[in-house]
Parts: C-alpha cells; sequence; structure tokens
C-alpha cells in the first residue's frame, strides 16, 4: 500500500538514491507527425459516429485533448528517491514489502529505465527514467532488498509504442 509522505518522514529510511525526472517524456513531434495523427483521429472519430458508438467517440475526443494538453504544458519535475526502507515517487511512498519486483532496461543511448511492479492496482507499474546514473550501484543495492526480474530484457511493449509514436 503506498503512502503520501512529507520527504523528512523519518519512517522511509535514510536516502540512498535521488534525482528528479520529468512527470512525462515531451516529445518534438513534426508537422507531419499532427497532420498523420489528425486523419488517424477524424477516421476514428467518423467510424465510431457511423456506428453510433459513442463511448468510443468519447474516448477518441478525450485521447484527443489529453494530447493537446499534454503538448502545450511542460511537464513537472518530480523527486525520486530510493531509501534503505523503499522507494519514493513524488509525494508517495512504497515500502519494499509493497514492491514485487524490479529490473532495467540499460540499453543506452535510448533507453535507460528502472521498472518496479508493486501490489498497487492503480500503479501496478512504476518507470523511472535512470538518466545519467550508474545502474550497477543501484542494482546491487536493490537487490538486498527486491527480486530482480531476469526474464525482462526489454521495456515493456505500451512503453516501446508510446515511445516510438511519441505519445506519452
Amino acid at each position: 500500500m503506498s503512502v503520501n509522505l512529507n520527504r523528512e518522514d523519518a519512517s522511509t529510511g535514510e536516502l540512498v538514491f535521488s534525482w528528479n525526472i520529468s512527470e512525462y517524456e515531451q516529445h518534438d513531434r513534426s508537422h507531419r507527425w499532427y497532420v498523420i495523427a489528425g486523419v488517424i483521429g477524424a477516421g476514428l472519430l467518423l467510424f465510431s459516429l457511423i456506428s453510433g458508438n459513442y463511448l468510443f467517440t468519447l474516448i477518441v475526443v478525450l485521447f484527443g485533448i489529453i494530447l493537446f494538453l499534454q503538448d502545450i504544458q511542460a511537464p513537472m519535475d518530480v523527486f525520486f528517491g530510493i531509501t534503505e526502507a523503499g522507494i519514493i515517487v513524488g509525494d508517495i511512498y512504497y515500502p519494499f514489502k509493497d514492491v514485487v519486483n524490479y529490473w532495467i532496461v540499460y540499453n543506452p543511448p535510448g533507453v535507460k529505465n528502472l521498472y518496479f511492479t508493486t501490489n498497487n492496482i492503480l500503479k501496478h507499474r512504476l518507470q523511472v527514467p535512470l538518466l545519467d546514473n550508474d545502474p550497477r550501484p543501484i542494482r546491487d543495492f536493490l537487490n538486498q532488498f527486491i527480486v530482480e526480474d531476469l526474464d525482462q530484457e526489454e521495456e515493456p511493449l505500451s512503453d516501446r509504442l508510446g515511445r516510438v509514436l511519441k505519445l506519452h
């Protein structure tokens, strides 16, 4: 169970690693990307209206609004920390007992991410960019508390598609 906290909360343990990450990756999208996305969006909107699927219409419109708002607003910087007792993302603390496992995908320069699987139903997987941090000491520290999922060698398909299509 994740907990909202004050960063100076003593129950989180001593801070071992920390850095600031962007709330989401902001892509430089070309004019061509917007034209293609607009054509696809208009096609999906037309299809949903013709088929009478108004819930899908609402989803397509909301997706367009979210992309637009994400494009005009700069992402916030979010604090990330690994402590002796858990991980902190922003103001949310995840004790190690609530983290099922972790894995690192390190294929510079494109992908340098740290992933955590949690017991939280709403935030089942956390993705944390490693930025310029060396993953070896982080791995050595985390292996003391959490199982590393060695079967995960690639970033999840949803993250890969989002990066390639510049959606998140």
